[in-house]
């Protein structure tokens, strides 16, 4: 019986510590309210932003980290490969396009923030002003070119064949009732273009650079509804997880937007 007794126990001690290592080495599930979110972001506003998010996140419950990273590329790779939980810093046609040629399994989840572009000008104030035969600069490269032309699109300047989409170019105009030229130039050179064309689309960060302030500034201006806000990523299988809603939610704060209103004086703005 003494030797039974003493089986019994040498099997409850083996059972236990079985069970211990087993739950010691599995591995939470991203996304695990009790370890931190590993938030990808590009250095800049996307980092400064997420500073703030992470402090609305903790009244939650949630734990951030903010892993920044310095080039456009590697926070999707990060993501796709599970070495960050979430990330923050593309617009959804870049997204769209590396999930394409990459074959990432990775989903948007909310919008964040948007840098407009904008069309600026030194010689109108409303683009209702802009005379016939007017000379119009757009930037020269496929992506911010056909951003150009879908914003000239949207205010009643010309009208895209049907189905241009993103990637619209200037032979894809079917209607131009004020028989503007477009004239397209390299997007950093545009802010310097002013004095020479009518009005001009321009990227916010050469806007800046400029010393023009997008609402304040443009006549006319992106909005949140633009297909180039920002958004918050993850990977597919996670897209339903419940403490990424809690995440968005946290981002898209009152207190968020008051920071991205006040700290970026109209250079970002809130796309939700």
């Amino acid at each position: 019986m003494r030797n039974l007794n003493k089986s019994i126990a040498i099997l409850l001690v083996l059972v236990f510590s079985v069970a211990l290592l087993g739950g010691c080495s599995s591995k939470q599930s991203a996304g695990d309210a009790a370890k931190p979110i590993k938030v990808g972001v590009t250095a800049g506003p996307h980092a400064e932003v997420f500073e703030v998010v992470k402090k609305v996140a903790e009244k939650d419950g949630l734990k951030i980290q903010i892993v920044e990273f310095n080039d456009y590329i590697q926070p999707n790779v990060a993501l796709n490969q599970g070495d960050i939980d979430v990330n923050s810093y593309q617009h959804q046609p870049y997204l769209d396009n590396m999930v394409k040629d990459r074959k990432y399994e990775i989903v948007s989840i909310a919008k964040t923030v948007i840098f407009p572009m904008g069309l600026y000008s030194k010689k109108i104030k409303s683009v209702n002003e802009l005379k016939n035969g007017a000379t119009v600069a757009i930037p020269n490269d496929p992506t911010n070119g056909g951003r150009g032309l879908l914003l000239l699109e949207k205010q009643g300047l010309i009208k895209l064949k049907e189905g241009a989409g993103l990637k619209a170019a200037v032979t894809d105009i079917v209607a131009n009732p004020k028989n503007i030229k477009i004239k397209e130039l390299d997007a950093a050179q545009i802010p310097r273009s002013l004095d020479d064309v009518d009005l001009a689309a321009i990227n916010t960060n050469f806007a800046m650079t400029a010393g023009l302030v997008p609402t304040k500034d443009a006549i006319a201006l992106e909005d949140g509804n633009s297909p180039y806000a920002n958004v918050i990523a993850v990977r597919t299988k996670d897209k339903d997880n419940p403490v990424f809603q809690k995440l968005v939610k946290a981002y898209q704060s009152e207190e968020v937007k008051k920071f991205v209103a006040e700290h970026f004086k109209g250079s970002v703005i809130a796309a939700w």
